[in-house]
C-alpha cells in the first residue's frame, strides 16, 4: 500500500511509521508554508470530529483540534491566555453557545432619516 500526501503530520509520526516498518518519505515545511498547512489540518481534524459517532471518538478528535489551535495560536504570535481573554470579552458582549439559540431569519430594517426609525 502506497499513501502519498502533503499533508502536516504530528511530529511523531515518521518514528512510529518506520517502528511499524512501513518506510515513509517526509520533508520539513518552510515557516511560510505552515499557515496554510495548519488550516488544511484544521479543516481536516474538523470532519474528523463530524464524523465521530461516539463520545470517546469525539474527544479524540477534540484532542487533535486543541492541538492544531495550539499551533495556530503559536505561529501566530499569540497564547492561550491571549486567545481566552478575547474569548471571555466575546462571550461577555455576545454569549456563548449554552443556550442553544438558532437563528432562523434577520432582516435589516430600513431608517428612515428623518425620523430615525
Amino acid at each position: 500500500m502506497t499513501t502519498s500526501a502533503g499533508k502536516l503530520v504530528r511530529d511523531r509520526i515518521p518514528e512510529i511509521l518506520a517502528r511499524r516498518g512501513i518506510a515513509a518519505e517526509i520533508r520539513i515545511a518552510d515557516r511560510s508554508e505552515m499557515l496554510g498547512l495548519l488550516q488544511a489540518k484544521l479543516v481536516e481534524e474538523a470532519a474528523e470530529f463530524s464524523a465521530a459517532n461516539d463520545p470517546e471518538a469525539r474527544t479524540d478528535e477534540l484532542a487533535d483540534l486543541l492541538e492544531v489551535f495550539l499551533a495556530l495560536s503559536r505561529l501566530c504570535g499569540t497564547d492561550l491566555n491571549s486567545v481566552e481573554r478575547v474569548r471571555a470579552r466575546k462571550t461577555a458582549d455576545r454569549g456563548g453557545f449554552e443556550a442553544r439559540v438558532v437563528l432562523i431569519s434577520a432582516e435589516e430594517k430600513a431608517v428612515d432619516p428623518q425620523t430615525g426609525g
